[in-house]
């Protein structure tokens, strides 16, 4: 199943109407209504919208928004590494819509379905990167870049860290 078409209509937008639409959708996936949102309420509420996503996307996605809201200083309280707040809620939903491609791309690479990339995968599966943008000459170099825990697979958190930079960098 396509994942993309279920993100596209987030409101990652910079637009006053975006913004009240992110308002709306803050206060359900706020439920106790304290302005914080964890990681539970997040996959809890992506799925009753019928917006069901791999753990490992809203994970990343997650953890994405509050790390660069803590890097910007936009996230000053005490619970910024556990939380999301509305101010880093725009930022959630634009690391949902990365994140979601990059798992796409990912899982189709991953032709043994084990949610790990090999040598011999990755080589099969390289000019499917070109959807990112990316050329790459030497498939074994590029893997030893991605695969930074040198375990011979990629996982996804890697895969992650490597093509987010090519993905939607305009939503930032």
């Amino acid at each position: 199943m396509k994942l993309t078409p279920l993100i596209e209509s987030l409101p990652t937008e910079k637009t006053v109407k975006s913004k009240e639409l992110r308002k709306d959708m803050f206060r359900v996936f706020d439920p106790n209504g304290n302005g914080y949102l964890s990681l539970a309420e997040c996959d809890r509420a992506l799925t009753s919208m019928g917006k069901k996503l791999p753990q490992p996307v809203i994970m990343r996605a997650f953890k994405a928004a509050c790390h660069v809201a803590q890097d910007n200083g936009k996230n000053l309280t005490k619970e910024g590494e556990a939380y999301i707040e509305f101010a880093e809620f725009r930022l959630f939903l634009v690391y949902l819509k990365k994140y979601t491609y990059l798992w796409e791309i990912f899982a189709s690479l991953d032709t043994g379905h084990d949610r790990r990339i090999d040598i011999n995968e990755f080589k099969k599966g390289v000019k499917k990167l070109s959807k990112l943008g990316v050329t790459i000459d030497d498939p074994e170099k590029e893997f030893g870049i991605i695969d930074t825990d040198g375990g011979g697979q990629i996982l996804f958190e890697e895969f992650g860290d490597w093509g987010i930079q090519y993905v939607y960098p305009e939503l930032v």
